[in-house]
C-alpha cells in the first residue's frame, strides 16, 4: 500500500508534505497538479511532516494538493542503447521530447522499446551467479554490452535456462536463474538502480597506476592522471575549461565517455549537442558521439534535477565499468551542482557553512568522487570510472570552499590560470599550482618504469623545477630589470620558457598538435631536457633571448610536423646545429 499526503507548505520548489504512513529517506514522490504528475525526492522527515525537493517548477502548485509516494528512491533505467543519448538529469530522452521548452511532468523512457538486439548469450545452464555476473552481451554501437544480474538481487542463484542467440527487444526474457529456495526470476535486458547508492559488485577495489592517456602533454607529461583516478579543473571564464574538456574527451584512451553538463548555461550545453555529433573519433575513425552519453541539465532548470544530473551520469558510469570497460566521466561544472545543494540547504534552514554552502559539503563532495575508481569484478576482469569535474569559483578564487573541499578528495589538480590565457599559453594549466598525487604512487613509477623509461619521472620533476625557478627570476627580472640580473638568470628563465613553450603549450585547432602520443611526448621531454641540461655560454641577455626564441620557433615547428616525418628531422637536424653553435665546449 502507497502512502500517500497532502501538501502543507511551498517554498520555491521545496514542498512540506503532511503524510499519513511511513515515508523514507530519498524516496520517490508525485504530486497531481491537476492531472500534471510532478517528480519530486523526500530530503528530510520530521514526523509526520516530510521535505521534499521537486524536479519541476512549482508554479501554480497550492496547499491541499495529493502527493503519493511510490516506495522506491530515485531510480535510472540501466539497458542496452544508452550509448548516443541526450538525457537530462532524470534520465528522461531528450530527443523524444517535443517543443524549445521541457513540458512541466513530462518523462520519456530512455531506451528504444522496439529495437532488436542481437543476443549472444555468455552463461550456461547450471552456472552459479551473483549480482553483477554476466549473462550474455549485445553489441552496442561496437562497443560489447554485457547483460547483467540485476545487481538489486542478492545472494548466489543458478542458471536455470537462457535464451539462445538470437535478435530480442529488452524486454525479452534473456534468462531463468533460480535461487537456493527454488523460487524462479525470469530476467531480461534492463534493470534499474538508485542514483544515490554506489554500485559494488566487483571484488576489491585496488589503488588505480595505470597511465590514462589523454593526449595533452601538460596533463600526461607533468601532472599525469590515471585510468580510474580522479581529477578537477578549475578556472575562471574564458580559461578555456571547456576546450580542454572536449579534448580529453576525444583524445583519452576511454571506452565509454560520459559528459555531465550540470548547471551550464544553455547556450554552453547547446554547444556540447551540435559539436560532439560532428567529432571524429581518432582511436576508431567514426562519430565520437557512438560512444558517447550527454546529461544535460541547464541552470534554468530547476535545481533539485541539477543535482540529480550528476548522479545519474556517475550511475550510468557504474555500469558501464561492471562490463569491464573504460569510462571516462566527465562533469561540467560541479560548481553548480554545489549551487544546487546550497539552495536547498537554505530553504530547509539548515545551519550554513562557509561562503553559505551546507555543513556536510565535504563529504558530499567525497562520497562522490569516491564512487569513481579501478575495479576487479567478481569474475577477474578490470573496469574503471575515471573521473575529471570542472569547478567554477566566482571570480577565479581557488580558496572558496567548492575548490578547497574537492581538492581534498580529488588525486589531481589542474589550474586554469587566467593570466595564462591572457598571454594566449593554452591550455592555460599553471604548471606550479598544478599537481598529480599519482605520479607519486611505487606502483605508478614501476608503471611508467616498463611501459615508458627508467627516468621518466626524474625528468618531469627537473622540468617542474626549472618552470618554478624561471618563475622566480621572472619576477626578479620584473622588478630589477633585464640588467639588473646576472646572465645565468636569464639563460635559467629561457630554459623555463624552453619547457613551456614546446612541452606545456599545445595547439587544439591543430590536427597534428591537438593531441601528443605519449611515445613523442617521450621525445619531446627527452629533447628538452637535454637541451636544459646544456651549458651555454652568451656575452649579454640580449644574445641569450635571441637564440632560445630562434629554438622556440623550431621547436614549434617540430610539434606541427609529422612524427618522425622527414619535415621533424629538418627541424631536429637545425636545432642541434643550432645548440652546437652556442653551447660551451668541453
Amino acid at each position: 500500500m502507497l502512502t500517500k499526503g497532502t501538501v502543507k507548505g511551498i517554498i520555491s520548489n521545496l514542498v512540506i508534505v503532511e503524510v499519513d504512513g511511513a515515508v523514507a529517506q530519498n524516496e520517490i514522490a508525485y504530486i497531481d497538479l491537476n492531472g500534471t504528475r510532478l517528480m519530486s525526492e523526500v530530503i528530510k522527515v520530521v514526523g509526520n511532516n516530510v521535505y521534499v525537493q521537486v524536479f519541476e517548477s512549482t508554479r501554480g502548485l497550492t496547499v491541499g494538493t495529493e502527493v503519493e509516494f511510490q516506495g522506491h528512491m530515485l531510480e535510472v533505467v540501466l539497458g542496452p542503447g544508452l550509448l548516443q543519448r541526450n538525457l537530462d538529469g532524470l534520465e528522461n530522452d531528450l530527443d523524444k521530447m517535443d517543443g524549445i521548452f521541457l513540458k512541466r511532468g513530462d518523462y520519456t523512457f530512455p531506451l528504444d522499446e522496439e529495437k532488436l538486439w542481437h543476443f549472444k548469450p555468455i552463461a550456461q545452464p547450471g552456472d552459479k551467479v551473483t549480482a553483477g555476473s554476466w549473462l550474455g552481451e549485445v553489441d552496442e554501437n561496437f562497443q560489447p554490452h554485457k547483460i547483467m544480474v540485476p545487481f538489486i538481487m542478492k545472494g548466489e542463484y543458478t542458471v536455470k535456462s537462457i535464451t539462445q542467440e538470437g535478435d530480442y527487444n529488452i524486454y525479452k526474457t534473456i534468462a531463468v536463474v533460480e535461487d537456493h529456495n527454488g523460487q524462479e526470476t525470469e530476467l531480461n535486458m534492463i534493470q534499474r538502480w538508485p542514483v544515490k547508492m554506489p554500485l559494488t559488485a566487483y571484488k576489491e577495489k585496488p589503488r588505480p597506476f595505470k597511465l590514462l592517456e589523454t593526449g595533452v602533454r601538460s596533463i600526461d607529461t607533468l601532472n599525469p592522471i590515471v585510468e580510474g583516478g580522479t581529477g578537477f579543473i578549475p578556472g575562471a571564464f574564458g580559461t578555456g575549461k571547456t576546450v580542454l574538456q572536449h579534448a580529453i574527451s576525444k583524445q583519452a584512451e576511454a571506452d565509454i565517455v560520459i559528459i555531465a553538463a550540470c548547471g551550464e548555461r544553455a547556450n554552453e550545453v547547446v554547444e556540447i549537442f551540435t559539436e560532439f555529433p560532428e567529432l571524429i573519433d581518432p582511436h576508431t575513425g567514426r562519430k565520437l558521439m557512438e560512444r558517447t552519453i550527454i546529461v544535460a541539465n541547464t541552470s534554468n532548470m530547476p535545481v533539485a534535477a541539477r543535482e540529480a544530473s550528476v548522479y545519474t551520469a556517475m550511475t550510468i558510469g557504474e555500469y558501464y565499468r561492471s562490463m569491464g570497460l573504460k569510462v571516462l566521466l566527465m562533469a561540467d561544472s560541479t560548481s553548480r551542482w554545489a549551487q544546487a545543494l546550497r539552495e536547498m540547504s537554505n530553504r530547509l534552514e539548515e545551519l550554513p557553512g562557509p561562503d553559505a554552502f551546507p555543513m556536510d559539503l565535504s563529504a558530499i563532495i567525497s562520497n562522490f568522487y569516491g564512487r569513481a575508481g579501478h575495479v576487479t569484478l567478481n569474475n577477474g576482469k578490470e573496469g574503471s570510472i575515471t573521473f575529471i569535474g570542472t569547478v567554477s569559483p566566482a571570480g577565479g578564487n581557488l580558496k572558496e570552499p567548492v575548490t578547497e573541499n574537492t581538492k581534498k578528495v580529488a588525486r589531481c589538480f589542474y589550474a586554469l590560470e587566467q593570466d595564462r590565457a591572457d598571454k594566449k599559453r593554452y591550455p592555460a594549466i599553471n604548471p606550479i599550482d598544478s599537481y598529480s598525487k599519482y605520479i607519486e604512487y611505487p606502483e605508478f613509477e614501476e608503471y611508467i618504469s616498463e611501459h615508458i623509461s627508467d627516468d621518466w619521472t626524474e625528468k618531469v620533476n627537473e622540468a617542474k623545477t626549472r618552470l618554478l625557478r624561471g618563475k622566480e627570476i621572472a619576477e626578479q627580472i620584473n622588478i630589477l630589470g633585464d640588467d639588473g640580473v646576472p646572465t645565468e638568470y636569464h639563460i635559467t628563465f629561457w630554459k623555463s620558457e624552453l619547457i613551456d613553450f614546446i612541452v606545456l603549450q599545445q595547439d587544439a585547432f591543430d590536427d597534428i598538435d591537438a593531441v601528443t602520443p605519449i611515445e613523442r611526448q617521450k621525445y619531446i621531454l627527452d629533447m628538452v631536457t637535454d637541451i636544459c641540461r646544456t651549458d651555454f655560454e652568451f656575452d649579454n641577455f640580449n644574445k641569450v633571448a635571441d637564440f632560445f626564441k630562434e629554438l622556440i620557433n623550431i621547436g614549434r615547428q617540430m610539434n606541427y610536423s609529422e612524427f618522425q616525418s622527414e619535415r621533424f628531422h629538418k627541424y631536429r637536424t637545425q636545432l642541434d646545429e643550432l645548440i652546437s653553435r652556442k653551447k660551451v665546449s668541453a
